[in-house]
């Protein structure tokens, strides 16, 4: 007659797909996610998008200010530029360019100084902030500018008289400088200072280590409960 290994009906504590208890708490370093920080972080990057669109108006201002102008002359029958080998127009250009990279850098600073911790949504306010920054500052920009009517402009300066040309963006790309150096300095910041989750700590009974050696009571071993059968 042989004696039964195991009760019927009784999980191995070793099983590492067991299901844990009601109630238990999580292993370290396995963090949920709730929907109430998902939400959370989400109110905060509109946040984010809502005052970097609004910094754009600085940064239009700026570039208004700061940007060299493109002198025009007319001799009553065309519009020329006074100085055909200028590099005006590509200096308004790098303005706009280092003006975004500036604000870009500050803005991923403080929202990681105000958040510490990553997240995709995070990035994702200071892109479409930026952007949208952007754009409402070249809009800002050409708008109170000078006149893009320059015909009319030629005529009220009359013949011979320097005027200057409309600011413009003659790379329309360069409105990605703001969000891309966004991103970028902000994942850098996080990578390197954001605190880290901590390391799971795996035990006997996680299924990863070497489970119990053989023994009396062990698996293997003899006695009751051990792999060897009992017989009378």
């Amino acid at each position: 007659m042989t004696a039964p290994l195991t009760p019927p009906h009784q999980p191995s504590s070793n099983d590492p797909w067991q299901s844990p208890p009601s109630g238990a708490s999580p292993a370290p370093g396995r963090r949920p996610l709730y929907g109430q920080e998902v939400a959370t972080e989400l109110r905060q990057a509109l946040v984010i998008t809502a005052l970097l669109t609004a910094a754009g108006a600085v940064l239009g201002l700026l570039w208004l200010w700061l940007a060299p102008r493109v002198p025009l002359i007319s001799d009553d029958t065309a519009v020329f530029l006074k100085d055909s080998e200028g590099e005006e127009a590509v200096a308004a250009d790098g303005t706009f360019v280092l003006l975004a990279l500036g604000f870009g850098t500050v803005a991923a600073v403080a929202v990681f100084l105000y958040r510490r911790r990553g997240g995709i949504l995070l990035v994702a306010g200071l892109a479409l902030g930026g952007l949208l920054g952007s754009l409402l500052a070249w809009g800002i920009g050409v708008w109170f500018g000078p006149s893009s009517d320059v015909v009319a402009r030629a005529r009220e300066a009359g013949k011979g008289v320097t005027f200057d040309a409309p600011l413009e963006l003659h790379a329309p790309g360069v409105v990605l400088a703001w969000p891309v150096v966004a991103m970028l300095v902000h994942l850098g910041l996080t990578a390197l200072f954001a605190p880290r989750d901590p390391e799971p700590e795996w035990g006997p009974g996680d299924g990863w280590g070497p489970g119990p050696g053989p023994g009396p009571g062990g698996p293997g071993g003899s006695g009751p409960g051990g792999g060897e059968s009992v017989r009378p």
